[in-house]
Parts: structure tokens; C-alpha cells; sequence
């Protein structure tokens, strides 16, 4: 991908030490990454739509952990997808999944991580996506 088509990838966790991990270590493959410790803390929650158009979406990858203090992850995701966000990539990381949660992320079609989980686990998963999308996006 030329640099202008760096893969973006959003990430909301609250736990730093986690956050900054993600940050590094995908920045170290390329991708362009930005970090936000809850939702609300970033500009897509302030907004009653998402910024996806035609053809053009706010990110490329979405990966949010479940369980932070302001608004959790499954909510935000939903809330997303019901502004007409258009990411297809969703992916969601908890480290004490109940059953609800896991159905209900799996409804809202994400990749369930459970924590601690490797970070080439996430990197795979990275991989699998951009070849799934148009690299003229």
C-alpha cells in the first residue's frame, strides 16, 4: 500500500499499558493508528452520524475493548453501525466475556479477542482484513 493508503485502524481501550502496546506495535507494521482510552473521548462520539460515505469510511479497522468506565465497547459499536458507519473490520476485547456479550458482539458481526491475548493475534487478524478490502478505498 503506498502511503496515502495506509491501512487505519482505531483502537479504544482504557488500559494504558494496553493501549500504547496496540499503538507501537501495529504503528511498527504501518498502519496508521489512533488511540482513545473510552469512546467518548474521541470525535466519533459527539456526532449524531458517522463520517462513512459512499465509497469512504472513518477508518479501516475498528478494535474496541468492552468494558471501559464512560461507554463500553458493544455500545459503541452499535451506536456506530446505527449512525451508518460502513467499517466492515470490528473487533471487540474483553477479558471476562459473559455469555450476553458474546452474543451480542457476534450479532453485531465483530472478532471477539479474549484478553490476554498475543498481539500477533490481532496483527493476523490485520492481515486477513486488508486483504479483504479495496486497496483504492
Amino acid at each position: 500500500m503506498g502511503a496515502q493508503n495506509k491501512l487505519r485502524v482505531l483502537i479504544f481501550e482504557d488500559n494504558n499499558f494496553v493501549r500504547r502496546a496496540l499503538k507501537d506495535f501495529l504503528g511498527e507494521f504501518g498502519y496508521e493508528v489512533f488511540t482513545f482510552e473510552d469512546p467518548v473521548a474521541s470525535p466519533l462520539y459527539n456526532k449524531n452520524y458517522c463520517d462513512c460515505r459512499a465509497g469512504k469510511t472513518c477508518a479501516d479497522i475498528i478494535i474496541s475493548d468492552v468494558n471501559m468506565p464512560f461507554l463500553n465497547g458493544l455500545d459503541f459499536i452499535g451506536g456506530q453501525i446505527q449512525k451508518g458507519c460502513k467499517v466492515k473490520s470490528l473487533a471487540l476485547m474483553s477479558g471476562d466475556w459473559t455469555h450476553a456479550n458474546l452474543q451480542r458482539a457476534q450479532n453485531l458481526g465483530c472478532r471477539i479477542f479474549t484478553k490476554p491475548f498475543e498481539i500477533l493475534e490481532i496483527v493476523r487478524w490485520i492481515e486477513d482484513c486488508q486483504k479483504r478490502m479495496d486497496p483504492c478505498r
